[in-house]
């Protein structure tokens, strides 16, 4: 059986990535400390599917290059804190602030980035945080958290002009891509290329990257929640 940090390097390896030794521990470490955790952060449980759905799903944002190269990264929606995490295990160069609404997975952030001194916790909805901190991002990232209309509404106040909004999805969806592509245009977002990955054997993900082409209009973000019941398209 493959040792799990080997397994680790090579699934990203097969999608171009180099993960240290470093890296990799920390990462599985990581799932070590959901494994002990009295909360229920997630439904996948053993160590080689935490390492395929998680891990290597997560760093296979790595493909892009706004990932790869920006400063500074806020993940909406982490809950056990992924994607935001790994990669910033792997970007000890770039600030990563992840957001979490719900009190018991943001408290779980919190013990799991205590030495990650790039990452910072915000225990808030994100139409709060860009209400404070408006389009300060030069990249946004979501996975597992919506439909495309309402992260691209949820990632419009965060991203500044120029940068980027990476959102992990399953199989392609031309009726949600549509209706991404008409709600991009609203808050001032342009559809971007479309990454096919295969971060683990059979996998059918894909990135879908979105260009902040203009700044959002000044209502939004609109009230928390609103996205989500009154979708923009």
């Amino acid at each position: 059986m493959t040792p799990p940090a080997e397994w680790l390097a090579v699934l990203a390896r097969a999608m171009g990535i180099e993960v240290g030794a470093a890296a990799a521990g920390r990462m599985l470490a990581l799932l070590d400390r959901m494994a002990v955790e009295p909360q229920n952060l997630t439904s996948i449980e053993p160590l080689d599917g935490g390492i395929e759905r998680h891990l290597a799903d997560s760093i296979s944002g790595m493909v892009v290059a706004a990932v790869r190269d920006a400063p500074e990264i806020v993940d909406i929606g982490s809950g056990g804190g992924f994607p935001g995490l790994p990669l910033a295990m792997l970007r000890a160069d770039c600030a990563v602030t992840l957001v979490e609404s719900e009190r018991r997975k943001a408290d779980w952030l919190t013990r799991a980035a205590a030495d990650l001194p790039n990452v910072r916790i915000v225990a808030d909805r994100a139409e709060r945080l860009a209400s404070g901190e408006r389009e300060s991002w030069a990249v946004a990232t979501a996975r597992a958290l919506a439909p495309l209309p309402v992260v691209l509404e949820l990632a419009a106040p965060l991203v500044r002009v120029g940068g980027s909004l990476v959102a992990w999805r399953g199989p392609r969806d031309a009726q949600e891509e549509a209706r991404a592509a008409g709600a991009a245009g609203i808050v001032g977002f342009a559809p971007g290329p479309v990454y096919a990955v295969e971060p683990f054997p059979g996998a059918d993900r894909h990135l879908h990257q979105f260009h902040k082409v203009a700044p959002a209009p000044a209502k939004f973000p609109r009230r928390p929640g609103r996205a989500g019941k009154r979708p923009l398209a």
